[in-house]
């Protein structure tokens, strides 16, 4: 995994954000270690998904700081999304290539070493090997959500922000889910998913924050 000389994951301190004039976040303090599985619980548009559109780089606060792997989101927004593999509601897929070509595609944007090789061990990894060659806009979308899983584990970073990733999911696929998150922070990876499967959520993580009002 890349980028884990940083004392903490993630830390949040002061944060704010509001769409007009509406706050969704404020006063937000957040820190997230080395090794750690959180998960956000909250109804819809308590910050969920704005939290980690935050962390990816996606958005801008308008106070506070973000440190992701030691890198300040303001500053050093591409440092921070090397370090990290985002599954959120987009998928980030082109539709006309194949699994393949899709992850070959970010793998020269990573500049992974040794794409070949770990092309195949991702595609392994969430069960896709058999449809490598296959188109994206021919996928279900619960094969569509195994392979932006595919490709946001590719260069191998070393936080996960996983947005409702289990949504649509068959029971296999969410237990692939389920021991690669384990796998992960085992490794010392750090992940932070939003769900609203409450009983999910609290038995898969390490730790539970609840976002409200």
């Amino acid at each position: 995994m890349v980028g884990r000389s940083a004392p903490v994951a993630i830390r949040v301190e002061g944060l704010q954000k509001s769409f007009g004039d509406e706050p969704v976040l404020w006063d937000l303090d957040l820190e997230v270690q080395w090794g750690e599985f959180l998960v956000l619980l909250g109804a819809n548009g308590t910050g969920k998904t704005t939290l980690l559109r935050l962390m990816s780089t996606q958005a801008r606060p308008e106070a506070g700081q973000i440190l992701v792997a030691g890198y300040d989101q303001r500053r050093q927004p591409r440092a921070i999304r090397r370090n990290i593999g985002v599954v959120g509601h987009l998928s980030y897929l082109y539709e006309d290539l194949t699994c393949r070509e899709n992850l070959e595609f970010y793998g020269r944007l990573y500049q992974v070493k040794e794409l070949p090789r770990q092309l195949e061990m991702v595609l392994d990894r969430v069960g896709l090997t058999q449809r490598a060659h296959q188109r994206v806009r021919t996928l279900s979308h619960g094969l569509r959500q195994r392979l932006a899983l595919a490709r946001a584990i590719l260069h191998q970073p070393s936080i996960l922000l996983l947005d409702e990733p289990e949504g649509g999911l068959d029971r296999q696929s969410i237990d692939m889910l389920h021991q690669l998150t384990a796998e992960w922070t085992a490794a010392g990876g750090a992940i932070v998913m939003t769900t609203h499967n409450e009983e999910l959520g609290r038995a898969w993580a390490h730790r539970v924050g609840v976002l409200s009002q």
